[in-house]
């Protein structure tokens, strides 16, 4: 049932990273760093100390108990992480929610779920596991299954004109999408090693009372404020570079609506790790896997929305079933993976 829960908890935290773009096309007048900047500061720092202080008690008493290179090392993933989350905004522009979400996503998953336990020297005793080597096959489903998601755009670039492609993505640009993507994965795996680093805050929190599904809120604080920072000064330089500043006050266009879908965006964003924070809690030995489990149920549900929103509007009938097979060898990638942490519980 443990095992169960952790699956169904990222499955959610999946459904809410991959339908956290949405409201984002819903802004109306604001470029692309006004918007991204409100609803950072919502899903960054808002959102996290407020469901911290709800789940965390004595949060503030927690931090100061931590030691500060414990707290250096997780806001300095943060920061990394940012980059990540930085670049992450571009490679939907390029590629478009479905695509760009399995390149990025599926990056992520492999070097944020592989790089843990080669770190910690740990990879060679799961090798030596039914449980790990079953976890491990799971993992290399979801690579292939990303392979597959990746062609499938490389077929969509060969079959559709110019205007069919700006038609369902305005700024679509596959090797400049690609690029940006594959940037964006590596960096984005930063987060996994900010939680592995902040276990220590953790087990302070509990120690304070909090409830140990919710302990890794104490952690999300302090590695989204890393986060945050990267992506303010990116996006205010390019507020006063591009004097895109005007945005915020300008009565053309209606602030309070946009600021409103920029605050949904940022809450569902949020909502990915803390959902993220509870699965992890709940996987056992192999918890790293969660990682993959996370990211794999996000590449299946922005997929998902992509075909709903008609990205692919104009590809050709061997595009569209590849694309299909590649959501379905990621969400089967999710069920190996479930199942090699049964077998380790």
């Amino acid at each position: 049932m443990a095992v169960f829960l952790g699956v169904l908890f990222h499955a959610l935290g999946g459904f809410a990273s991959g339908s956290f773009y949405l409201p984002y096309k819903k802004v109306k007048g604001w470029s692309w760093e006004s918007y991204w900047l409100v609803g950072g500061i919502v899903s960054w720092l808002i959102v996290p100390w407020l469901l911290g202080f709800l789940t965390i008690p004595n949060l503030t008493e927690v931090l100061h108990q931590t030691d500060s290179t414990t707290l250096f090392w997780v806001y300095f993933w943060g920061v990394l992480w940012g980059f990540g989350g930085l670049t992450f905004g571009l490679g939907m522009r390029y590629l478009g929610l479905s695509l760009g979400m399995a390149v990025i996503m599926g990056l992520c998953a492999l070097v944020g779920t592989l790089v843990p336990p080669i770190w910690g020297g740990t990879i060679v005793q799961l090798l030596s596991t039914t449980s790990g080597q079953v976890t491990l096959l799971g993992l290399l489903v979801c690579l292939v299954g990303i392979l597959i998601c990746s062609r499938a755009g490389i077929m969509k670039e060969k079959s559709m004109s110019a205007e069919q492609k700006s038609e369902s993505i305005a700024e679509y640009d596959l090797r400049k999408g690609l690029m940006v993507a594959v940037f964006s994965g590596i960096m984005s795996a930063c987060f996994a090693f900010g939680l592995e680093a902040g276990q220590k805050i953790a087990d302070l929190a509990v120690q304070q009372g909090a409830d140990p599904l919710y302990k890794n809120n104490a952690i999300l604080v302090v590695i989204l404020l890393g986060g945050l920072t990267t992506n303010a000064v990116w996006c205010l330089y390019l507020n006063l570079k591009n004097r895109t500043y005007s945005d915020y006050l300008n009565p053309s266009y209606p602030a309070l609506r946009n600021i409103l879908f920029c605050a949904m965006a940022g809450t569902l964003w949020y909502f990915q790790f803390f959902f993220y924070g509870m699965g992890d809690t709940k996987l056992g030995v192999y918890r790293f896997s969660g990682w993959t489990l996370h990211m794999a149920f996000i590449i299946a549900f922005s997929s998902m929305w992509g075909i709903y929103l008609h990205e692919w509007r104009g590809a050709n009938r061997a595009t569209m079933r590849t694309v299909s097979l590649g959501i379905l060898t990621v969400v089967l990638s999710t069920m190996i993976v479930g199942y090699g942490n049964y077998l380790a519980s």
